[in-house]
């Protein structure tokens, strides 16, 4: 096939995406490969079919970008068959009329609800990246109970629908076919991913898992971070090893590891490979076996229920009701936060949060200008809003007391500081909303404190020297860079020095082996 085809396949898509908005195209999870990718993918995957006679399946085609590919690597006569499913006409019809007497059968339907045909041997697919609240319910349990009879894989309700079209495709795959899937490297770590990962483990021979930089996003319009996971249709042998690769291109990636197939199955971060070594269970102390972690107050409206001080005077609003809240980390120069002597931050701009504990008729009489204050909330209906109606009370906070040390929740692993995430030495009485992550003394922790008050401020310092490749490990990582920490993923980093410096505070089981 001549460059000109392919030229002439670009500019279709582009005149086609550009009939659409942006929202319509997420809506539908409509991002198509870029040339290169799409070529260099094909290109990889022909390379671990070997010499056998291509029958080549694409369930979300598109206009062709992976069949475009095929014919540039392939002699044309290589092909015996080609099949792709494209579920909207907008995008297929045409792509039908441009590649008509190539080969290509191209069918305007929905993957989904077509029958398998167990008979190709070489799957490549960008699938439909559709989060799951664009999803129905009829239809989640619809591609469930078929990814189930298909696959064997049980897919949760929170997972996208890319992890749908893997579980269906595999009805579709000859015994030995080779399989290329681009797709969000999230499944790496999310709980929905589990089910995926068990499938990759247990049902087939999970060859590679290549990983882009996420500061290098394939996809202009869509900020997910990218992998390729490629797997052969056969029960994996004994003794498997799974090649993990990072940056760089599938064949010369930048960091390379090969990871044990048994080793995968009790490592649930798949995303910590190739950049880390297998972590053994219980083989290092770690955050949460010295501090409760806990995400920071989501409060329904933070332009609502957060007020400065000058907003409270304009208001009138009396401040028993309202508690000391720290501003986003961008709004704190240092990391800490020190406080006079009732509990409130030295900071140049304070913030309060709202937060009465009693109804509102009984508001009315102690504090009418709240209770007002209030009324504003219900006129643009607040109080109807999830979060707020679901409480007991809907201006009624969560209860999140200070804590001694706060974390940042979102960080970009390229900093020039190296520090991805901070952690800031809360010694004010202030709360903090969603943008941190809470830590709270563990039992353990806070006996060992309050023998040795000092031990906080030294904790607080190790915090900030773990390294970044530690935190950054744990974590998840989202197209352009962006670095995000669960409370989980944060109560998982190593902290083995914190065990030195206060081993009265680790767990008994880090006790024995200090003492080993």
């Amino acid at each position: 096939m001549t460059p000109e085809k392919e030229l002439h396949r670009l500019s279709l898509q582009s005149e086609l995406d550009g009939r659409k908005t942006q929202a319509e195209r997420n809506k539908l999870g409509q991002f198509a490969t870029p040339t290169d990718l799409a070529g260099h993918i094909l290109k990889y995957g022909v390379g671990l079919l070997g010499d056998a006679p291509i029958h080549f399946l694409d369930p979300a085609i598109g206009t062709g970008s992976f069949y475009s590919a095929l014919r540039r690597t392939v002699p044309a006569d290589r092909i015996k068959e080609a099949v792709g499913y494209e579920i909207d006409p907008h995008y297929g019809e045409p792509a039908v009329a441009l590649w008509q007497d190539s080969g290509l059968d191209l069918r305007l339907t929905d993957f989904t609800t077509a029958a398998p045909e167990p008979n190709f041997n070489l799957v490549i697919c960008n699938p439909p990246y559709v989060r799951h609240h664009h999803l129905g319910q009829s239809e989640k349990v619809r591609l469930q109970e078929l990814v189930r009879s298909n696959s064997g894989a049980s897919i949760g309700g929170l997972a996208g629908l890319y992890c749908y079209f893997m579980g269906v495709a595999h009805a579709w795959m000859a015994p030995g076919a080779i399989a290329g899937w681009l797709i969000p490297s999230e499944f790496m770590d999310v709980n929905y991913g589990r089910e995926v990962k068990r499938y990759l483990l247990d049902k087939v021979t999970l060859l590679q898992i290549h990983r882009f930089d996420p500061n290098d996003v394939q996809f202009s319009d869509a900020l997910v971070s990218s992998a390729v996971v490629w797997f052969r249709n056969i029960p994996p042998p004994k003794g498997h090893e799974v090649h993990f690769t990072f940056g760089g291109t599938l064949d010369k990636p930048h960091v390379e590891r090969f990871v044990q197939r048994d080793a995968l199955s009790i490592n649930e971060k798949w995303t910590r490979f190739p950049k880390h070594d297998v972590r053994k269970a219980n083989s290092v102390p770690t955050v949460g076996d010295f501090f409760k972690i806990k995400r920071g107050i989501a409060t329904g409206d933070n332009g609502f229920f957060i007020l400065s001080d000058e907003q409270l005077a304009a208001f009138d609003l009396p401040r028993e009701y309202f508690r000391p809240i720290l501003p986003s980390p961008r709004h704190l120069k240092g990391d800490e936060v020190p406080a006079d002597e009732n509990g409130l931050p030295l900071l140049e701009k304070r913030l309060f949060l709202l937060d009465p504990r009693i109804p509102e008729e009984e508001l009315a009489g102690k504090a009418p200008e709240l209770w007002e204050y209030l009324q504003t909330g219900r006129a643009r209906g607040l109080h109807e809003r999830y979060l707020c109606r679901t409480r007991r009370l809907w201006y009624q906070q969560e209860d999140r007391p200070a804590a001694p040390i706060v974390c940042t929740y979102l960080g970009r692993g390229d900093l020039k500081s190296g520090r991805p995430f901070r952690f800031i030495r809360n010694r004010s009485s202030a709360t903090v909303a969603n943008v941190y992550l809470c830590m709270y003394p563990t039992a353990r922790m806070q006996a060992a404190l309050e023998a040795d008050p000092t031990l906080l401020d030294q904790t607080w310092r190790y915090l900030n020297q773990v390294p970044a490749e530690e935190l950054l490990g744990e974590g998840r990582v989202y197209g352009g860079g962006l670095h995000k920490l669960e409370p989980k993923e944060l109560a998982n980093v190593p902290l083995p020095a914190l065990a030195d410096l206060v081993p009265e505070a680790a767990p008994p089981r880090q006790l024995e082996m200090l003492d080993a």
